[in-house]
């Protein structure tokens, strides 16, 4: 019988080579091998084996209109019907994040809407769906962490110091500003009102979408402009903090197969305190604050149920927590980079 790629846990060196791309996905070789002690011709053939069976990609994630908020939607939904509902979901591009629990009844969603506004979707097309019994759903107030923050915790605090680019060094220094909510790409015919790119560097960063780390000669190719400009572009891009790359990557491969939702109720003049916190742990991959009940809430990633365990019954003393719920992820249908068909239920 073929074992499951995605149960097969890389090594230690692979682990820190994707460690170090996401400090800065167009890192050299030569640059990684200098820091990380290896040679840089092991960095680039380990690199080549990982990008090249897609073990891991570096993609460029669009610029955030602030205008643009999200909500988290929790929708239980009858057993049968919940693969095809939760393809639907996958199809809307307003729908960036979908989650299958490992319960089986619950579809757990970003919803992309205008704040303050009746949201379609949850108000009008999810309640009249006969296959869903229950929708909820919180309003993101405050992003603390997402996906594109977490660094897998194998590079020590000097490495990752050494890897990341001095733009992203700062902004990691700098205090939470306004409200950002996890977003879609912007319409292409329109440029954001406080985007500061002008049309040959978002047409570069339209190339680099997919593979964030194309050379500057195939990125020249695509685009019809200079190499001497594209590489330019992209230097100022890179220093700027506009071009901002993630490595989308199975956490099962890196050891980390257990994905949970935790949904915290906090004390209100705890509650920045709280998120703060939680965005620097090393497990946590997500960190909202948001309406409802649970006001609160954290994606994390863990080796095993006794991990979570002592994330939950220790990690979160102290932080004024009041009240919590796990929601156990038994499949990530739709994340930033990757889009995988829901499971299918056997015939009964």
């Amino acid at each position: 019988m073929a074992v499951d790629m995605a149960d097969q846990v890389l090594d230690a060196r692979d682990q820190r080579l994707i460690a170090a791309l996401q400090c800065d996905g167009r890192l050299s070789a030569e640059r990684a091998a200098d820091v990380l002690g290896m040679s840089p011709r092991t960095v680039h053939r380990r690199w080549q084996v990982l990008i090249g069976d897609g073990t891991c990609r570096v993609i460029a994630l669009p610029a955030r209109p602030s205008a643009v908020g999200a909500l988290l939607l929790r929708i239980r939904v009858l057993g049968a019907r919940r693969d095809a509902l939760a393809a639907a979901l996958a199809a809307r591009d307003d729908i960036p994040f979908i989650d299958l629990s490992a319960s089986g009844d619950e579809i757990l969603a970003v919803s992309l809407t205008r704040p303050g506004t009746r949201d379609h979707l949850v108000f009008r097309e999810l309640p009249a769906t006969r296959a869903v019994t229950s929708v909820s759903a919180d309003t993101i107030l405050h992003l603390f962490a997402e996906a594109a923050d977490w660094r897998h915790d194998v590079l020590t605090e000097e490495e990752r110091t050494a890897l990341t680019p001095a733009a992203l060094t700062s902004a990691a220094l700098t205090p939470a500003g306004p409200t950002t909510a996890p977003t879609t790409p912007p319409d292409p015919g329109q440029a954001d009102q406080t985007d500061p790119t002008d049309q040959t560097d978002r047409d570069i960063l339209a190339v680099l979408a997919d593979d964030a780390r194309a050379p500057a000669a195939a990125v020249a190719a695509r685009t019809g402009r200079p190499e001497s400009t594209v590489r330019r572009r992209i230097a100022r891009l890179t220093a700027t903090g506009l071009l901002r790359t993630h490595v989308v990557v199975d956490p099962r491969r890196l050891g980390l197969p257990i994905d949970a939702n935790v949904l915290l109720r906090v004390a209100p003049d705890r509650l920045d305190a709280a998120g703060r916190a939680l965005a620097g742990h090393p497990a946590v991959h997500g960190a909202f604050a948001t309406t409802g009940t649970a006001n609160l809430q954290a994606a994390v990633w863990m080796r095993d149920l006794a991990d979570l365990y002592r994330f939950l019954s220790r990690d979160l003393a102290g932080l004024g927590v009041e009240a919590v719920e796990t929601v156990i992820i038994g499949q990530a249908v739709k994340r930033p980079g990757t889009l995988t068909a829901p499971p299918r239920r056997p015939p009964t």
